[in-house]
């Protein structure tokens, strides 16, 4: 029997097992997700965004990874900590992996044990990967009738798309996001950060969350399914009633008074809303010779609109003449909505963000300290707890099956075999 078996039978710990300092001290009140038990599928980013945050709530999400190369986010990046690097880290703590050889009537069959009793199971694979490997809703609730199977996909089971792998960039182009644009002057682009990943998780939680919710006072399981495409429309559900309804493009990068522009050390964006006579106040901060409203040109919004690029050239060879702290003071002191531009790093390093607690720090065993950030839900009694860093590939395999009723010497066996590695 091997000796990683051996002391975990014991009830001791190995060297292999990952620690994680709590980002805080565990309350008292159970978290909100004890006990609930996610065999997780998920790779890259949409699915593990919404697993994790499920873990960091107490569900004991297992993860489940292909042997040797495991999530593709081990190995998005060359990294000196390999595939224990930042892009995994990131997005994958408060879980414990299994790596299991899926292809096999046996790796197939240690999942079913796990599913047996689990509460949700969660994927985001293209549609009918699940299906095609036994582990569909139907195939799942003969054995497990209260499981939530839970799915993310590109563009879901049906439609002219539904055969199309999902990703962050293609979803954006498909549902109008990148074509809508500051100006017509600019090409359309990229989003930088993945918007779309993100957002469907988080739809994807707030589905899994629901249905935990139904089975409590219904005592029934269901599925679970959000797309990209579906997401990425929902986030532009103003703009489309009114492009449904009224035939009108609304753009809220392109409004007349608002904008980013650079100083002579960096950039402030500027939004004029939300205040009565923006432009008389922004003429008063930009410290003007005139009021730009009692100009005819600029007199009503929809005069503004139409002279936009007149009038933001007044801004910009105005705003970049001094400093953002400067051009910042001045606008705040008018009431006006703004913000210097930062950068990322900036940002981290923000005093809001100490302030809000959203950077928390763990141990890993082979990596060291990993700072990353933490939920953004605050709850009063529950808080988010970070109880251990993202795992190592594989690195409970003999945990999870030993608590799934499997006995060492059939463990060793499927090791053997290679079915866990």
């Amino acid at each position: 029997m091997s000796t990683v078996i051996e002391e975990l039978l014991a009830g001791g710990e190995t060297s292999e097992r990952t620690t994680a300092a709590p980002a805080a001290e565990r309350p008292g009140t159970p978290l909100p997700l004890d006990g609930i038990k996610i065999v997780d599928f998920t790779q890259v980013f949409m699915g593990p965004s919404c697993t994790q945050l499920l873990g960091d709530y107490g569900a004991d999400i297992i993860k489940v990874e292909r042997p040797g190369a495991g999530d593709i986010s081990r190995n998005s990046f060359p990294d000196k900590d390999g595939q224990d690097n930042p892009i995994f880290l990131s997005i994958n703590r408060n879980k414990r992996s299994i790596s299991v050889d899926t292809r096999t009537g046996e790796g197939k069959d240690v999942l079913h044990r796990l599913l047996s009793d689990a509460d949700v199971v969660v994927s985001n694979f293209r549609s009918g990967v699940m299906e095609r490997m036994g582990f569909g809703y139907e195939d799942l609730k003969a054995q497990n009738p209260g499981i939530i199977w839970a799915s993310g996909t590109g563009f879901g089971p049906v439609g002219p798309y539904s055969h199309k792998g999902g990703q962050d960039a293609i979803a954006q182009a498909y549902s109008g996001v990148m074509w809508r644009r500051e100006s017509e002057d600019q090409k359309p682009s990229i989003y930088p950060t993945t918007l779309c990943d993100y957002i469907t998780g988080m739809h994807l939680m707030q589905g899994i969350l629901l249905a935990l919710r139904t089975r409590e006072t219904a005592g029934v399981g269901q599925k679970v399914e959000v797309t990209m495409y579906d997401s990425m429309l929902h986030l532009q559900m103003q703009e489309a009633c009114m492009q449904l309804n009224r035939g009108y493009e609304v753009n809220w990068g392109a409004m007349p008074l608002s904008g980013v522009f650079e100083t002579t050390d960096g950039a402030v964006c500027m939004v004029g809303g939300f205040t009565p006579d923006p432009l008389a106040r922004i003429s008063e901060a930009l410290d003007l010779d005139e009021d730009l409203t009692q100009r005819p040109e600029f007199a009503t919004l929809a005069e503004q609109f139409q002279h936009k690029p007149a009038l933001q050239a007044i801004f910009r060879e105005r705003i970049a003449t001094n400093t953002t702290e400067y051009w910042t003071t001045r606008l705040e002191d008018q009431g006006l909505l703004n913000a210097p531009v930062h950068t990322l790093e900036q940002a981290l390093a923000d005093a809001q963000t100490e302030a809000n607690g959203m950077v928390v720090e763990a141990e890993h065993p082979g990596v060291g300290t990993v700072r990353m950030l933490n939920a953004p839900i605050r709850l009063s009694a529950t808080p988010p707890t970070v109880r251990r860093v993202a795992p190592r590939l594989g690195e409970h395999n003999v945990e999870v099956l030993l608590e799934n009723g499997f006995d060492a010497e059939t463990i060793e066996r499927l090791q053997q075999l290679g079915v866990l590695r």
